[in-house]
């Protein structure tokens, strides 16, 4: 039967490629389909066509010679036609399916275009397959392979190539019908064995090349399995093998190049080849999955992936290492130096457990860190050896000691080796630390200059001590150098001159130098600052936080936060014991990592809503020994086990009230109060940092918002209220969100898509604060936009004040002195302070008799116990010195009681806040004294003061703030004890000390004489002494 000479070419999609002898089923798009159902139909037997594999570069070797494999057709399976694709008409998504079986190789004559071909059938409306003139390469030229030896005959090279065909193909097969768990596909490989045994060694005759003969039909056989072997094994082998475009390919490959190998010789060989290669990575594939355990429990499954990693690791070790070997012969002398770190043969080295060796071998011989760690090292290795490779990660003891590893070395230990210096060492001893420091403070807070006084002062000790171990350290290493330098000028000869000497000194001097090299150094353990812990203590939002950030940037060092409102459980400070599930470290160690310093600053925030003592045990009492400087040294990790030093740390706590704290935790701390901003240290804020973080949040610039003096001192008084600068903040964010409004509006009325815009006065001569916006792309298209915040404008932006009792009080008070009216001054809830009226009446009791009805004092406005004791001491020492006031006649009278006995309500205003505290004694004193005697006491005077039942006049706290709130309140005098007379010389600033008129009394006496002015109020006891001296 004659052999066609052209065949229509059916394109195999890559990476599939048909071999001889193969059989192989194919997907086919829509054209490709219909173009072989229409050979089908004109061939009345299956039709033969050339299948031909894609090229995956067909730029490249465009010169190279095309093979394909002539197959027969042997099915074609049509895609089914559902409702959607026949409405659709929708081709693409069609699939086909043939059936091909490989027959012999063919050469194409003609050079073969996929990419042409496939538009052509895409183009085309009958659908077709190009036809190619084709040959059949010749099997029989054996001399003309390139891979035989022309040394060797060619008979010799075919019985070796069959032998070790045979011998390659059989150790394949064998290992696929061993680890196959299909039975059919076991007696497919032994059947296929079983005809490689049928294939004779010998090769007799094999140098005739015209007739037939057993030896090249031998050959042929043996060629002709190859292709059956490679085309049915290796794709079975890659898929349990590698996996991904590189194994694809590496398949696409061997397979392209033993059908273009016509020559039964050279097929053979290269079928060794590649059988031999998929041997090998059979065998290493078997060996990662003997390495894993069979018998896998339920709780192992999940270390199935980890432990396959390990194998694969360890056999890419033992490769290098034996490449290695036998590249250097000499590597292996047997004086390898043991180390109690290193790890069996049999046990998985990981990436991970060779971090933590090398943790712990920086680690300083002999200290306790160092042993601790070496001591669960040598426990997990043990663990590892009894599992396997990988047995320790697989068990629970494995993985607890493993992640305590884990946790301990990645602790900064102070006896780990560091290749580098600190690098906030050398900072804090240059000379312009501490001027840095203080320029750092102040641009991230404004006013707050005790506190900044107090960490200046904290910064100065730092840099003295750090200067003081720098030079004892210096004179450590002159003494050890001065014995090196003595014996060496012993050496120097006496019988040279005297130039000689100095010379041979300047040598021997100049030797003796230590050298320096660059080896990893260990950290100097630092003494530090053993000072008191800075507990910062204010209402909220005054910058305690920042504080401690701003103390971190000054000094160079990490900073953590730990925020400990909340914290009900000891464990939580402490850490929980290893004997727990999922236990670990406490919040100080676990900020100690995330620092990686040992001297980082470390803030406990919140420290007053720390929870109370309970049956998890008492978190407060736990902090005792983290903030004690002499205990913490050796803190001790109920997680870690291991004395921890926090000596070095800089601890800065948080609160906003003294009264929750327990008094042995506040006695280790430096109380330093934040009492909060005033209404000028709030305008600056708002204008340095407010104003222009919220324009920068809102995408606007300051050309675009400008508050005027008067609004934004409106914003704080009238629409805040609060000792910090949130609440302002949130306001002026509302007012520039405000005009972000209007200015993104004012940007779409002009049609400003581009930001091509011009920005002018509206008038040139005139006053208005508009700007003209132009659009510069249509100078036509104009809008009106102001820039300017006015304080007639805040109540349409942020709506109706709050409070608006400054100037309605100030209204109130320009009517005029009242009787029994006094102006006291008060600290409220939210740190800021004010002016508050005391009002006293007469209540009329009704009855006239004089049975003893009357005289008593009733107190409102929602006051607290300590207050209303302060309205009782003032009415009974008013009573006492009725007589020498000139209230009564008699010593022994009562003023309230009498022929008309009366009854007197003292009321605080504002009934809905709560009222206490000792400070309202003097006010309420002066303002019975005004009731019962008729004198008045201006509306510009106020006082503080708390009282005595002997009159005296006792300090009282918050003068900083009372000050401040009279000075915003236009009071022009203001009466103080004596003993707070250093707190407004400390705390007042001077321009509001010339501003206002201070009085500080010592007894009441001088306190109604400063209040209703000299000789107001007349006391009997002058006039007697005055009437005995005439």
């Amino acid at each position: 039967m004659s052999r066609p000479t052209k065949l229509a070419i059916l394109p195999l999609p890559y990476p599939v490629v048909l071999l001889p002898a193969s059989r192989i089923t194919v997907p086919l798009s829509a054209e490709v389909g219909e173009a072989l159902l229409a050979l089908f139909e004109a061939n009345e037997s299956l039709p033969v066509i050339a299948a031909v594999p894609a090229a995956v570069d067909t730029s490249a070797n465009a010169s190279a010679v095309q093979y394909g494999t002539a197959a027969r057709v042997l099915r074609l399976v049509k895609p089914p036609l559902g409702r959607s694709a026949l409405d659709s008409g929708d081709r693409q998504s069609r699939v086909y399916l043939a059936s091909l079986h490989g027959l012999t190789r063919v050469c194409l004559e003609e050079r073969y275009d996929y990419e042409k071909a496939m538009k052509i059938a895409l183009n085309s409306t009958t659908p077709k397959l190009l036809t190619r003139k084709i040959s059949y390469p010749s099997s029989l030229q054996l001399r003309d392979s390139s891979d035989s030896n022309p040394n060797v005959p060619v008979q010799v090279q075919a019985r070796e190539s069959i032998i070790k065909f045979k011998a390659a193909a059989l150790r394949v097969l064998q290992h696929m019908a061993q680890t196959s768990q299909q039975q059919a596909r076991k007696d497919a490989f032994y059947k296929i064995a079983a005809m490689l045994e049928e294939l004779k060694d010998d090769a007799e005759g094999l140098e005739l090349e015209d007739g037939r003969n057993s030896a090249r039909d031998n050959l042929d056989r043996a060629a002709w399995m190859a292709d059956v072997l490679v085309g049915s094994v290796l794709g079975q082998g890659m898929r349990t093998s590698t996996s991904g475009n590189e194994g694809e390919n590496e398949d696409w490959t061997d397979k392209l190049t033993l059908l273009s190998t016509s020559n039964s010789l050279s097929r053979l060989q290269l079928a060794t080849m590649i059988l031999t290669k998929l041997h090998t990575k059979l065998e290493v594939t078997s060996r990662i999955a003997n390495a894993v355990d069979e018998s896998l429990s339920k709780q192992q499954k999940e270390f199935f992936l980890r432990q396959q990693l390990r194998a694969i690791e360890k056999e890419l070790k033992e490769l290098q290492q034996s490449s290695s070997a036998s590249g250097n012969p000499n590597s292996s002398n047997g004086n390898t130096r043991h180390n109690d770190l290193d790890l069996d043969s049999n046990e998985s080295d990981d990436t991970e457990l060779m971090d933590i060796r090398r943790k712990l071998e920086a680690m300083e011989p002999g200290s306790e860190e160092r042993k601790a760690g070496v001591r669960e090292w040598r426990r997990l290795k043990r663990l590892m050896g009894a599992g396997g490779a990988g047995g320790g990660g697989g068990s629970v003891e494995g993985g607890v000691i493993r992640g305590w590893l884990e946790w301990f070395t990645a602790l900064p230990w102070p006896s780990v080796m560091q290749t580098s210096p600190i690098p906030s060492k050398s900072l804090i001893t240059t000379s312009s630390f501490l001027g840095e420091a203080r320029a750092q403070l102040d641009s991230d807070h404004y006013g707050l200059d005790k506190v900044k006084k107090r960490l200046i002062e904290y910064l100065a000790v730092v840099k003295l001590k750090e200067l003081a171990e720098l030079a004892e350290e210096r004179r450590l290493a002159l003494e050890h150098q001065k014995p090196e330098v003595t014996e060496a000028l012993e050496d120097v000869s006496g019988t040279a001159d005297h130039d000689d000497r100095e010379k041979e000194l300047q040598v021997v001097l100049r030797q003796a130098q230590p050298t320096v090299e660059n080896r990893p150094a260990r950290v100097r353990k630092s003494k530090g600052v053993k000072g008191p812990i800075l507990l910062f203590v204010g209402p909220p939002g005054t910058g305690k936080t920042s504080l401690g950030q701003s103390i971190a940037r000054a000094l160079g060092r990490p900073f953590q936060r730990i925020s400990l409102g909340g914290v009900r459980d000891e464990a939580e400070i402490r850490g929980h014991r290893r004997t727990y599930v999922a236990s670990g470290p406490g919040l100080i160690v676990q900020a100690l990592r995330k620092a990686g310093r040992p001297d980082f600053v470390c803030l406990l925030d919140e420290i007053d809503k720390i929870g109370a003592s309970n049956f998890h045990g008492d978190p407060g009492a736990a902090l005792l020994e983290v903030l004690d400087p002499e205990q913490n040294c050796n803190f001790n990790d109920h997680y870690i086990n291991v004395p921890i030093d926090l000596s070095q740390v800089l601890f800065i706590c948080t609160a906003n009230t003294l009264e929750t704290i327990s008094a042995p935790l506040l006695d280790r701390c430096e109380v330093v109060v934040l009492p909060g901003y005033t209404y000028d240290e709030k305008l600056h804020i708002a204008r340095r940092f407010l104003l222009p973080k919220q324009l920068s949040t809102n995408g606007l610039t300051q050309d675009h918002v400008k508050f005027t003096e008067e609004a934004l001192k409106a914003v704080a008084t009238r629409y805040t209220r609060e000792a910090g600068v949130r609440t302002l903040e949130r306001s002026i964010g509302s007012v520039v969100r405000f005009k972000a409004v209007e200015w993104a509006e004012c940007l779409d009325a002009i049609e400003a898509q581009d930001g091509k815009i011009a920005v002018n006065d509206a008038s040139p001569h005139s006053t208005s604060t508009e700007l003209s916006v132009i659009n510069l792309e249509h100078p036509t298209k104009t809008a009106l936009y102001k820039p300017l915040v006015q304080e007639s404008e805040l109540e349409a932006i942020l709506g109706i004040a709050r409070w608006d009792d400054g100037d309605e009080s100030l209204a109130e008070r320009n009517r005029g002195s009242r009787r029994g009216v006094v102006y006291g001054l008060v600290v409220m809830g939210q740190g800021e302070g004010g002016i508050l009226p005391v009002e006293t009446i007469v209540v009329p009791t009704g009855n006239k008799s004089g049975n003893g009805e009357g005289g008593r004092l009733r107190l409102t406005g929602s006051l607290g116990d300590v207050i209303k004791e302060s309205g009782e001491l003032a009415l009974s020492w008013v009573k006492t010195h009725a007589y020498d006031l000139g209230i009564t006649t008699s010593p022994f009278h009562d003023p309230l009681k009498g022929p008309n006995s009366i009854d007197i309500h003292l009321h605080l205003p504002a009934g809905a806040q709560k009222k206490d505290g000792p400070s309202a004694g003097v006010a309420m004193t002066c303002a019975l004294v005004s009731l019962l005697t008729g004198a008045c006491v201006p509306t510009d005077v106020a006082m503080t003061g708390e009282i005595t039942l002997r009159g005296r006049v006792t300090p009282v706290g918050g003068i900083k703030e009372k000050v401040l709130g009279a000075h915003r309140a236009q009071i022009r005098k203001v009466i103080l004890p004596y003993a707070n007379r250093k707190d407004v010389e400390h705390d007042v600033a001077p321009e509001i000390r010339n501003a206002m008129e201070f009085v500080f009394v010592r007894d009441l006496q001088e306190a109604l004489e400063a209040a209703f002015g000299k000789g107001v109020i007349g006391w009997r006891s002058q006039l007697n002494m005055l009437e005995s001296r005439l």
